[in-house]
């Protein structure tokens, strides 16, 4: 009986690009309040051409008009991915100013998960926290209402669809009056002031990607 005859399949190598860290920019970019990320405005607002030179890096991912905090920008588009696409799972901490005094409850809720809108939504991580100690004041500052109190949230997200922080506060009864991105993965605010950025080297920014 003659035997049958083997099949191998061989395929094409994958390609892989070149790093070439000389050619990557990375920016860190600490976003003012009513500043769009993005560098043009028919509507005449500000935007990042405000504030950077360097026209030709683009944010991985978004931050609100009117949020604030850590924006990281690229001209290189597997890290723009890494650091926006949910399916990488990069954490970002938020620090939310909210009317109202969070209970456990509400924390809870935020950490065991929601329905929102447009699907479900969780927080990793959820905790009371006080006023970050180097708090810039915003301008203009944000309305406080006599009879009503205002804490301070920490929370943790591996996505960030539109509004998905400010709508996850108001589904647990708790108005978002500020919110501030205070890191991306390892990066934070640290030494950053409102309009102010730093460049990182890409080698470092790889590393870090890789290791998450």
């Amino acid at each position: 009986m003659a035997r049958s005859a083997r099949i191998v399949v061989v395929r094409p190598p994958r390609t892989v690009r070149a790093f070439e860290p000389a050619t990557v920019r990375c920016i860190l970019f600490n976003k003012p309040f009513r500043v769009l990320t993005q560098f043009t405005d028919r509507e005449g607002r500000a935007t990042l051409r405000n504030f950077l030179s360097d026209r030709d890096v683009y944010p991985a991912g978004r931050l609100d008009y009117d949020s604030e905090g850590l924006v990281l920008l690229t001209d290189d588009g597997a890290i723009q991915a890494r650091v926006s696409d949910p399916r990488f799972h990069l954490d970002k901490r938020y620090w939310v100013q909210v009317e109202g005094i969070a209970d456990a409850g509400a924390l809870q809720r935020l950490a065991s998960g929601m329905e929102l809108n447009d699907g479900p939504a969780r927080a990793l991580a959820a905790r009371l926290m006080e006023e970050p100690a180097a708090l810039w004041p915003r301008d203009p500052p944000i309305r406080f209402r006599r009879n009503k109190p205002t804490s301070w949230l920490e929370l943790t997200l591996d996505e960030g669809r539109n509004r998905q922080v400010r709508r996850m506060a108001a589904a647990v009864g708790l108005p978002a009056l500020r919110l501030i991105r205070a890191a991306i993965g390892p990066w934070t605010l640290d030494g950053l002031s409102p309009g102010a950025s730093r460049t990182l080297a890409a080698e470092e920014v790889y590393a870090a990607l890789r290791a998450r």
